[in-house]
């Protein structure tokens, strides 16, 4: 019977509007007569029934009041029936009053048929829709069989999710109330559901109430607030799901679809990132963009992201096949109007990088090929030195031959005060773009930010794999720190950064505060439901070549700028001349392509004399960033 009912559903639809819609005239005609209506006045409403129904329905038609489907219906739809209503009943008045002279028609009819008619076509509606969503008593019985959850966050998130979970029968959750640490919102109602209390109260409320799952809703929330309310959820022993920050849900989509379990990033989180799209999309919209390392875990984001501003041409410049194909492939599905151009390359082969950029000509390069890994670059010092500043070199140089508008190079905090071969290839390559700057119409633009959660080769694949296999997980140093970025806030900010950019500039992100490598183990074994030192052995195994304990963002020597994006602020870095920089890259690329290792490390410190090699390394000091001017 249902599966019939849903195949006819128009025709059932304007079954039942006709009926509300003679139903209408004939309770308003009994009102207006006390229910004895006078049997001359049934001729006339015998006439008046089909106009009624074919001015109404092609009315309601019209204005979409049967396309939607009851059990959503939200106020915009409500909008649509009081307009149909209001229009229908003037229609219907004029045709009174021009067809009959409102002979046997009385005025308060006319008035008592237009709000019947509202009031029920809109009320059959909201009706539906309440039974759906469980407001009404005839389904509270079933909530007995469901899990008992409790949503932390009384905002519009957190409202969206309980209206799909009561509108959604087969999620088998019974929401009980929000938890709420706003005193406006305390003990007061939303969406039927009261606020029971503030964070505090959680542990109380989940025993008391029997609660067997916790939703975390508030999508801004920082890495300290939800890592309170996950150790609240823990002492209690239950469950407890997220909604993702509003860097994930970018697309500005709310849904139980998008919550999933906690995972380390949300611990780790900060404050939710606004973009100033508007300004991002001047730059990039209709635009030939060239992103190099797009197989990457930075550049593939990059690209991600570069393609939601719809510009002219997407180039991937990628030496790895699969990493290009697997990007290509994912961005042609979800962008298929785009104009992707996959291209094989090596940024160190001067011929293949000249033709590329005189084929694609783009107006704006994100520059994020690079060799990352510390530990190997030390052991390859020569092939750093011909990726990170020979392969940046011919970049820059051939997007200042076909004059690119901007260039965006992603660098990294290791290229501060460096105690590595990886950290000081990224330093060089850092002064060769703002020394090409001041002699080029090409912006060139820096971007130094730290580690990114969840990138290839990073921390925390590593402790996944180590945590699945049984232990140990491996830390270096029991007091080692690191600054962390996921890769959707990384991306975001450096398509940013690139917008603000007028040439020359090293843009700093704001890290937060520098996180325990140790801690990072610990959590991951909790978020994967073992006990760390119990179920999984943590083991310090020392500090790999080239590695340092702490990591900087700024040298001593550099001062820090405000922007108008409180995330981002600007190095006042020293610049070397062109003339002379470029003379003594090109004695270090001798060196290295002769593989006289001792003769690159000995020209790398001289370009770089703040570099000082981990053994010969102090202990370092951490030199945040200051608050005031990260937010002026």
């Amino acid at each position: 019977m249902k599966e019939i009912v849903y195949r006819n559903r128009l025709f059932v639809v304007f079954v039942m509007t006709s009926l509300i819609l003679i139903s209408s005239l004939l309770l308003a005609y009994a009102i207006r007569f006390d229910f004895a209506i006078p049997s001359e006045y049934w001729p006339r409403i015998s006439s008046l029934i089909p106009a009624v129904l074919v001015i109404k329905l092609v009315i309601l038609w019209q204005f979409g009041c049967f396309r939607g489907w009851w059990r959503y219906v939200s106020m915009p739809d409500l909008l649509q029936i009081v307009k149909a209503t209001v229009f229908g009943s003037i229609v219907f008045v004029v045709y009174a009053v021009l067809i009959y002279r409102l002979d046997l028609i009385p005025r308060s009819v006319l008035i008592l048929d237009g709000i019947f008619c509202f009031l029920a076509i809109g009320g059959i509606r909201f009706a539906t829709r309440a039974f759906r969503e469980n407001y009404l008593p005839v389904r509270q019985g079933t909530e007995l069989r469901q899990a008992r959850a409790l949503i932390v966050g009384a905002g519009d998130a957190g409202q969206l999710i309980a209206r799909e979970i009561r509108s959604n029968p087969q999620l088998d959750l019974s929401i009980l109330g929000f938890i709420d640490d706003d005193p406006v919102k305390k003990k007061g109602a939303f969406q039927g559901l009261t606020v029971l209390g503030s964070q505090a109260d959680l542990n109380k409320i989940v025993n008391e109430r029997g609660v067997d799952e916790v939703i975390i809703a508030i999508p801004s929330a920082s890495g300290k607030v939800i890592k309170s309310i996950v150790e609240r959820c823990r002492e209690s022993k239950v469950k407890f799901k997220i909604l993702p920050g509003v860097g994930e849900l970018i697309d500005g989509r709310v849904s139980i679809q998008q919550v999933r379990d906690v995972d380390l990033k949300d611990l780790l989180g900060r404050e939710a990132i606004f973009l100033d799209e508007a300004q991002i999309n001047h730059y990039l919209q209709g635009k030939r963009v060239l992103v190099s390392g797009a197989g990457g875990s930075i550049g593939s984001e990059i690209c991600r992201q570069v393609a939601r501003f719809n510009p002219q041409k997407l180039v991937l410049f990628e030496n790895a096949e699969t990493p290009l194909f697997l990007i290509e492939q994912e961005l042609i599905k979800k962008y298929p109007d785009l104009k992707i151009v996959p291209v094989i390359g090596d940024v160190r082969n001067h011929s293949r990088v000249k033709v590329i950029f005189g084929e694609q000509l783009p107006q704006v390069v994100f520059h994020a090929a690079a060799y990352k890994h510390v530990p190997m670059m030390e052991n390859n010092p020569a092939e750093a030195v011909n990726n990170n500043i020979s392969g940046t070199r011919l970049l820059a140089d051939a997007a200042d031959n076909i004059g690119v508008e901007k260039f965006v190079m992603v660098s990294t905090d290791k290229a501060v005060r460096p105690t590595n071969i990886m950290g000081t290839t990224k330093r060089v390559a850092e002064m060769y773009v703002q020394a090409l700057n001041k002699r080029s119409k090409t912006s060139f633009v820096t971007t130094r930010f730290g580690n990114v959660l969840g990138s290839n080769g990073s921390v925390i694949p590593t402790f996944k794999q180590q945590i699945a296999n049984g232990g140990p997980v491996t830390v270096t140093h029991p007091d080692v720190t690191r600054f962390f970025m996921t890769i959707p806030e990384a991306t975001q900010l450096v398509l940013q950064a690139g917008s603000m950019g007028g040439g020359g500039e090293i843009y700093l992100f704001d890290m937060g505060e520098a996180v325990k490598i140790q801690f990072l183990a610990e959590e991951l074994i909790r978020l994967s439901g073992l006990k760390p030192h119990e179920d999984i052995e943590i083991v310090y195994t020392g500090l790999r070549p080239g590695e340092k304990l702490y990591e900087e963002l700024l040298l001593d020597e550099e001062g820090v700028l405000p922007t108008p994006h409180n995330k981002i602020c600007i190095a006042q870095s020293t610049t070397v001349a062109y003339a002379e920089l470029s003379a003594m890259i090109e004695s270090l690329l001798e060196s290295a392509k002769a593989l006289d290792l001792p003769a690159v490390k000995e020209k790398l410190r001289q370009l770089v004399p703040e570099y000082c090699p981990a053994e010969n390394k102090p202990t370092a000091k951490v030199i945040p960033l200051p608050a005031t001017a990260m937010h002026q």
